[in-house]
């Protein structure tokens, strides 16, 4: 759906981009036009996906790096920067979430989930930021963020957390960073299958039938819809969008927060009992 440079002359840095919808955004973007850089802590999965852009033609580099570690965060940018030249886009995609009652949580497990989103996409929104504005260049910040980031949700607490935060450094940054030509966005994800996170919060096929059926569209989300969304923000053409955050679910956050949408439900012959008692006043 675009033209093949429309990232052409960008470096993109994607946190957490050697698996799922980070590697997935890695292609996307490369095709484009746009050279990688992508982190974790993982070094098999940077190796994997880095060889596998450059075997498509793409350039494309690695730095291992803990996204809770701000002196790990700054020697990896250092290293990308001399490698690829300057980031132009920041995409703060690390994550960790897990189901669980809240009363079953340690605060030691509340702290991996902030730590990784939370401070992670601080930590890197901060040493990238810093960099622009000292060098006048400016820059894109695109963070991932949930549908729950503002309302909340039951049995992922920390991840709820997180990403509110998240979503709040998204907004705020955008009006005190606009005028230093920094632009700051994020995604909403519906249920977009990943094989990590996948295992962890959707146990069984019955669980994800239920998840399914809770999206209007019926389905889940591809790929390559949410790496298309992401691509038009960063890009040029998204130029005047800033604080904004874009909702990608299929309709299923909407669906939850209607008082009588789960009339979905209602087999026909109720709806047609419904009119009939109407019909009788």
């Amino acid at each position: 759906m675009f033209s093949k440079d429309l990232l052409k002359g960008k470096t993109v840095l994607i946190t957490g981009g050697g698996t799922g919808l980070g590697r997935s955004m890695s292609f996307g973007f490369a095709s484009l036009g746009a050279k990688i850089a992508i982190v974790s802590r993982k070094e098999e999965n940077l190796k994997e996906t880095v060889e596998d852009l450059r075997k498509e033609g793409h350039v494309a580099e690695y730095a291992v790096c803990d996204v809770r570690d701000p002196a790990q965060i700054a020697s990896a940018v250092d290293a990308l920067w001399s490698k690829l030249g300057p980031v132009n886009v920041l995409v703060n995609n690390a994550a960790g979430n897990f189901i669980s009652r809240t009363e079953d949580l340690s605060t030691r497990a509340f702290d991996t989930i902030i730590g990784i989103v939370l401070h992670g996409s601080v930590y890197f929104s901060l040493e990238l930021g810093k960099r622009w504005i000292s060098s006048g260049s400016g820059g894109v910040i695109l963070s991932i963020v949930t549908t729950y980031s503002w309302t909340g949700s039951a049995y992922v607490v920390p991840s709820a957390v997180s990403k509110a935060g998240v979503l709040a450094l998204t907004r705020s940054l955008a009006v005190e960073w606009g005028n230093r030509g920094i632009r700051t966005v994020a995604i909403a994800p519906g249920m977009f299958p990943t094989e990590g996170a996948w295992k962890r919060l959707v146990p069984d096929n019955a669980f994800e039938d239920i998840m399914k059926s809770r999206t209007p569209l019926g389905r889940f989300g591809r790929h390559e819809e949410l790496s298309d969304l992401a691509a038009f923000l960063i890009s040029d053409g998204a130029s005047y969008i800033n604080g904004e955050v874009v909702t990608i679910d299929g309709g299923e956050w909407l669906a939850g927060a209607g008082q009588f949408n789960n009339l979905r439900e209602m087999p026909p012959e109720m709806w047609e009992y419904m009119k009939q008692k109407r019909n009788e006043k």
